[in-house]
């Protein structure tokens, strides 16, 4: 009769653990969830801006300075204006909201592409502390609101990392004039 009891409390103890461990498991679903969407949203940064890169290389080295936006984005894989080689992009870059290289494009009828942006209808995790350059990004109520656009004559910051990953900047000491 022992062993009947001794098994019984055995299974309520292993029911016990698995609600627990049940429970814990619910706890770190969400925080998991926004540690994904924030490493989603830094890539989407960095893939976003070198899209953004690309179009303003491909508009500025027009040729013959007639300046053209790209008509799609592969034309960023290879220039077809020159008689040589000339890339701005090395590939399509995936949209890492999406998983897709399906980008939303910001055209202009008649002119090109002007830039990009995720069709991801998902809510940002980060609100503010956004590079110069996207400071419209900041309090956007979804993703898609993302937009990463050239345009001609805007000031341009060198990079889209979030200010924590900005690399240092040298600072340029004036230069020293010889004595005689």
């Amino acid at each position: 009769m022992r062993n009947g009891r001794a098994g019984g409390f055995t299974y309520i103890g292993l029911l016990i653990a698995i609600a627990v461990m049940g429970i814990g498991l619910a706890a770190v679903g969400p925080v998991s969830r926004t540690l994904q969407l924030r490493d989603m949203e830094t890539e989407l940064l960095f893939a976003g801006d070198q899209i953004r890169r690309a179009i303003e290389q491909y508009y500025e080295n027009s040729p013959a300075g007639l300046k053209q936006y790209p008509k799609k984005l592969e034309d960023l894989l290879r220039d077809n204006r020159y008689p040589g080689v000339r890339r701005y992009l090395r590939r399509i870059y995936v949209d890492p909201m999406t998983g897709r290289k399906d980008w939303g494009l910001v055209e202009q009828p008649g002119i090109g592409i002007l830039g990009v942006y995720t069709t991801s209808e998902l809510e940002p995790v980060r609100k503010t502390g956004f590079p110069a350059r996207y400071k419209q990004f900041e309090n956007t109520r979804k993703y898609s609101d993302w937009k990463f656009v050239y345009v001609p004559g805007q000031a341009q910051q060198p990079s889209a990392q979030p200010p924590a990953m900005q690399p240092a900047q040298p600072t340029m000491q004036p230069a020293q004039q010889p004595t005689m």
